[in-house]
């Protein structure tokens, strides 16, 4: 019989329903991964716990996350909460022997986050941090490919993260705004694309950066009059250099009106080119340099069972993955991690990456110079 990881959860937002799910599929679509049971889940709001409990099935519902993480029978601790919140239920529950998995950004700084993964790498525990769209089967076959030199040599990366759910200046003011948190745009989206460009291109060696806030103030709640100072970056635009020696432009943006969700990246190479957009995450446009030109243009390469792990949820391309599948892959991923004993990728110290090149791009802004990571 297959062993069970026993999950406690803190947190039933967005991002807690996106892992009780996640859970709840890995067990079913991997068989080669211990099954995760969903045994407690912690919320301040009671009544929001107790109906998370009997929505998904968990055993417990707690008030106090202290109590989740102090449960001997808990053996993994997701955190979903506001970044404010991350280091000390991380550095509880590494200190109660808990293996952790802790949404993004990691930490409000990189001190933070550093902290963050000392400690867990110290107790011998397994971590991950919740950069789901790395788990992406074509993110994977682009990686290959440039790998592989099927691009040739790498020229330049062009980045973005845009949404437009901040865009609105009348959007109340709420615990994105708050420097206290951590940063703006720039962590909130602008780590993922971040993360995806290291994926993809590998270290970050120097960045300049600007950080701009349009939106200077917002109502303290929706329809008041009174207005609260926004302490963070609405937009960040970033120049990079890659260890690998070409550069690129990361930007982050939660202020772009009429999008959704903008994850997007091309990537230019001596024999060829990609391009991805996460709001088509089930294609990849490859371009290859020296056809004849009568007939030369990007093609499709549309995702499936020859992109694994496609094939563990279909076995026919075409039918497309969505958002919460490559949960359940980073998920099962993370699992198997603790299944082997060998860090989970993406891992704290991956996150604390990310991180540092966050903080070197505030610090880029406030300096107006380049910076070496």
């Amino acid at each position: 019989m297959r062993k069970s990881l026993r999950i406690g959860l803190i947190g039933t937002g967005f991002m807690g329903k996106a892992h009780a799910l996640s859970y709840q599929a890995a067990g079913n679509v991997f068989d080669d991964i211990s099954r995760p049971v969903l045994h407690a889940v912690v919320d301040i709001d009671g009544a929001r716990a107790a109906q998370f409990r009997n929505q998904f099935g968990f055993a417990k519902a707690m008030t106090d996350w202290q109590e989740l993480v102090q449960d001997p029978e808990i053996d993994v601790v997701s955190i979903t909460t506001p970044t404010l919140f991350h280091k000390e239920m991380a550095l509880a529950a590494i200190a109660a022997g808990k293996h952790v998995h802790c949404e993004k950004p990691l930490a409000i700084s990189a001190a933070d986050a550093q902290e963050m993964m000392l400690a867990a790498e110290q107790a011998g525990v397994r971590t991950a941090s919740g950069f789901n769209y790395l788990k992406n089967p074509l993110l994977r076959y682009a990686r290959e490919m440039i790998a592989s030199g099927e691009l040739g040599e790498i020229t330049d990366f062009n980045g973005i993260h845009a949404e437009g759910f901040m865009s609105d200046p009348q959007t109340p003011w709420s615990w994105r705004c708050d420097p206290a948190g951590g940063q703006g745009a720039i962590a909130d989206v602008g780590s993922h694309i971040i993360a995806i460009a290291r994926y993809l291109m590998g270290p970050v060696t120097q960045v300049f950066a600007q950080l701009d806030t349009p939106v200077a103030s917002r109502p303290v709640k929706a329809g008041a009059s009174e207005r609260k100072p926004v302490g963070v970056d609405d937009i960040a635009r970033m120049i990079v250099s890659f260890e690998r020696g070409c550069s690129g432009v990361l930007q982050a943006n939660w202020l772009a009106t009429g999008r959704n969700m903008q994850l997007a990246f091309q990537i230019s190479g001596s024999k060829g080119s990609l391009v991805f957009d996460q709001q088509r995450m089930n294609e990849l446009q490859y371009f290859k340099a020296g056809e004849d030109p009568r007939s030369s243009g990007f093609r499709l390469i549309e995702s499936g069972p020859q992109h694994p792990p496609y094939g563990a949820f279909c076995v026919a391309g075409g039918h497309h993955l969505g958002f919460n599948d490559l949960k359940t892959i980073e998920m099962a991923e993370f699992i198997r991690a603790i299944d082997r004993d060998e860090p989970a990728s993406p891992d704290f110290r991956e996150a604390w990456e990310v991180q540092r090149l966050i903080d070197a791009a505030v610090m880029s802004h406030k300096d107006r110079a380049w910076l070496t990571l």
